[in-house]
């Protein structure tokens, strides 16, 4: 068979015919070519978590961080304003919350015992409210009932001991006191702290509203607490939801844990208060134990606070002997409670710092007065198990950037 002819020379043993003086070129380009399909593709830039590798640096995790914190800051700001703009649903919600979350250890000890769901909740609702209504309707018998004397020899305790300042060995200026006075009497009559302690209760059909809408709510808390737990979680990626439901489980323990302890806190300092008023034959015993009782639900200046209008009673009722004998209880009554009750009951629980509780008191009481005082501190405590559980059971991240391998992430 004829070979056709082509163009160049033809090496016999070789069907590949070469071209003359630009074989050589063609080898060499064709070869770079080759070179060229050889080379692997460039690495792809690292990623830090879906982002370039420069938000890697200091600078770039530290606008990460400042942008996490902004937002949680304008989230929190959002959640405070609408709380103030909606004080008659959000206080009762609140304070259904934190005694669903003291109650839900007796319903979960009677279902274990064989009872219905149904009927553990209810018998412990119809409980929490019989006892809830006694405390409330004594509490407001007695100090209405006496509220006047009350306040005359409040009154007369507050001069005896301006009278003090003025002619005792402290000789203090009468115009200073006289304008601390003034300033005192206008902060707690027509400040801010008037208007803000009866913000949601102005009037009575609110406050009998509130309470409604507290019972109402507790119940269904009670009932389908679980359910509802579910429900909220739900909405969050599947990835979070161990964690979130880990820190709801905490968050319920320790709520239960603080309502029960400054319970027993608070009556033992009324007890306490209520003895020592008995045994020195001060008036209005009864009464003054009851504001103690009230204010140990605010932490470290309620039931102190509280106690002071005792010492003034007694000041008035039985002398300065007397008086600092209340005294002298009062302060034994506080370091009882800030070094063995709080640490035993509560330890555990409220594990937060003394500057931390001061905190938040005092913009729980700036933002709704009395009501913000007594939820300010549970509230924080929650938030602060919500972030150390979420903290410290994040999910796998993915791995860190490794500068000897490309494309790896942190």
């Amino acid at each position: 068979m004829p070979v056709p002819y082509l163009e160049g020379n033809y090496d016999p043993g070789s069907s590949t015919p070469t071209s003359g003086g630009s074989s050589s070129a063609d080898a060499r380009k064709g070869g770079h070519r080759l070179e060229q399909a050889a080379q692997p593709a460039p690495a792809p830039l690292p990623m830090v978590s879906g982002l370039p590798a420069i938000w890697a640096t200091t600078l770039g995790r530290s606008a990460i961080r400042s942008s996490q914190v902004l937002l949680v800051a304008a989230l929190v700001w959002l959640v405070v304003w609408a709380g103030t703009r909606v004080p008659l649903v959000l206080t009762p919600v609140l304070i259904a919350l934190i005694l669903a979350s003291a109650i839900s250890p007796a319903v979960r000890w009677l279902t274990n015992r064989g009872w219905p769901r149904v009927l553990a909740v209810g018998a412990s609702f119809i409980v929490i409210l019989a006892v809830f209504a006694g405390v409330v309707t004594g509490i407001i018998s007695l100090i209405r009932h006496q509220a006047k004397d009350l306040e005359a020899r409040a009154v007369a305790g507050i001069n005896q001991l301006h009278e003090f300042l003025i002619n005792g060995p402290l000789a203090l200026n009468d115009e200073q006191l006289n304008a601390a006075r003034s300033e005192v009497q206008k902060f707690f009559a027509g400040g801010s702290f008037g208007t803000d302690a009866l913000t949601g209760l102005r009037t009575a059909g609110e406050t009998i509203a509130g309470m409604v809408l507290m019972a109402v709510i507790l119940f269904f808390f009670l009932k389908d607490g679980d359910k509802i737990r579910a429900f909220l979680i739900g909405f969050l990626p599947d990835r979070h939801q161990p964690t979130a439901r880990l820190a709801a489980e905490r968050a319920t323990i320790v709520l239960g844990g603080y309502v029960r302890g400054t319970a027993i806190v608070a009556a033992t300092d009324a007890l306490i208060i209520l003895t020592a008023l008995l045994i020195l034959h001060v008036p209005l015993a009864l009464p003054l134990a009851a504001f103690v009782f009230i204010g140990g639900f605010i932490p470290i200046i309620g039931a102190t606070t509280a106690g002071t209008l005792a010492v003034l009673v007694a000041l008035v009722a039985n002398g300065p002997a007397q008086a600092l004998t209340m005294l002298i209880v009062l302060i034994a009554a506080n370091q009882l409670e800030h070094h063995v009750l709080q640490p035993l009951l509560m330890g555990k629980v409220l594990n937060i710092n003394g500057l931390v509780i001061i905190l938040a008191l005092a913009c729980g009481t700036m933002l709704s007065g009395v009501v913000g005082a007594l939820l300010a501190v549970p509230l924080t405590a929650v938030g602060w198990t919500i972030f150390k559980t979420w903290n410290g059971h994040r999910a796998p991240g993915p791995e860190p950037i490794n500068p000897d391998k490309p494309g790896s992430v942190v």
